[in-house]
């Protein structure tokens, strides 16, 4: 273990510290760009008494149930329902645990009323969990939500925060006041947001005259300008084209790479959890059902991959089976040059079957197919209901 020491700098303090891991280092670092000594203060404390850095975020066993009754149909069932009422309890989450390290950026995902949403409103403080615990830098969101809101940034792709009949750089000024933000910083990361997401023109446009994806850059700057160090991004995509999809995710790039921001992403655009995210926590009927990388998700999930391959010479049927005798394939074509080979990876290797038909066979060109994430997604879903 190498043993390094910095300087940190601050116009009250002249600090230093000596460290023993370069993950303390990072976040750190991430704490004082934002100014913030008194982070950094308690996360060394910690890194002395533990050893390592706390997770940003942990949910232990957290539990959300709804009360609910049953409507009776028709006009003597609704006077019924005024005297007897029979209620249900809805297990929207159901004892689910997890922590998410500083910088980390997690895709969480689920079908429609998996409880993702529910699970986002608990970890930003709007809901109080029903049992179990959480804790998001140290603090109790629904306890402290003063305290908790000035230290995230929020994006719901059906809402916005900005107000609805000012212009977008009034509303941003409003949010500056709110946030008490120097006015070097404010200016600072405005031309930041003007440079990456591209609002430079918007700025002086009412909010309601925006456009989807107009407005959904604007929140994202409007998030991010007290620079926060967890994001939480809901649906941020939604409704978008392909070109503002990917300046969106660029920015949410550049942001977690330059200021080590946490981010939390719930969507239903699969191809954002691909583009950004390296570990996927999936959740199913309130209960978590994979939390892990992406890839080992793909290994788990998928076991038939498919090999397309293109041949000089017209082949067929017989003349392939007899290529890839002893090789468990099935193969399809609707052209004699261009035949598709759909195999299961754990019965065979994609290695052999290259190797078989590069020996024997003269091939223009192959492709081996990634499985898709939503294929992957579909068939967890269908494993956590059997």
């Amino acid at each position: 273990m190498t043993i390094g020491v910095i300087d940190l700098f601050d116009r009250r303090a002249n600090i230093t510290l000596f460290l023993a891991d370069e993950a303390i280092w990072i976040f750190l670092d991430s704490c004082l760009r934002r100014n913030d000594l008194t982070k950094t203060f308690q996360t060394y404390i910690t890194f002395i008494i533990f050893g390592n850095p706390m997770p940003i975020i942990e949910v232990n066993e957290l539990v959300k149930n709804f009360r609910t009754f049953r409507r009776r149909s028709g006009l003597w069932g609704s006077f019924k329902d005024l005297v007897n009422r029979k209620y249900e309890i809805v297990k929207a989450v159901d004892h689910i645990s997890f922590s998410v390290e500083p910088g980390e950026m997690v895709g969480y995902i689920g079908a429609n009323g998996a409880g993702k949403s529910t699970t986002i409103k608990m970890l930003t403080g709007i809901l109080v969990p029903t049992s179990g615990s959480i804790s998001v830098q140290g603090l109790v969101p629904y306890k402290k939500r003063y305290q908790h809101v000035r230290q995230i940034g929020v994006v719901f792709g059906q809402r916005t925060q900005l107000w609805w009949d000012i212009a977008v750089i009034e509303a941003l000024r409003l949010l500056q006041k709110i946030y008490e933000i120097p006015q070097a910083d404010f200016e600072a990361r405005l031309q930041k947001f003007e440079e990456v997401l591209g609002i430079a023109d918007l700025l002086n446009i009412p909010v309601r005259k925006l456009s989807l994806g107009q407005r959904m850059r604007c929140d994202l700057a409007a998030s991010l300008l007290h620079n926060p160090p967890v994001l939480f991004l809901d649906e941020p995509t939604i409704g978008l084209d392909i070109a503002v999809k990917s300046s969106i995710r660029d920015f949410i790039k550049e942001i977690n790479r330059e200021y080590n921001t946490t981010v939390i992403l719930t969507t239903h655009d699969l191809s954002d959890i691909e583009h950004l995210c390296r570990r996927v926590i999936m959740i199913d009927h309130g209960q978590l059902i994979y939390d892990g990388d992406l890839k080992s998700l793909k290994d788990r999930a998928v076991g038939t991959r498919r090999l397309l391959v293109d041949f000089i010479l017209p082949m067929g049927r017989p003349g392939l089976e007899k290529v890839l005798a002893g090789c468990p394939v099935e193969m399809e074509s609707s052209n004699p040059f261009h035949w598709e080979f759909a195999f299961d990876r754990k019965k065979v290797a994609a290695p052999e079957i290259i190797g078989q038909l590069l020996s024997k066979l003269e091939v223009r060109d192959l492709e081996l197919e990634n499985p898709k994430i939503e294929d992957v997604v579909r068939e967890i879903y269908q494993q956590g209901q059997k």
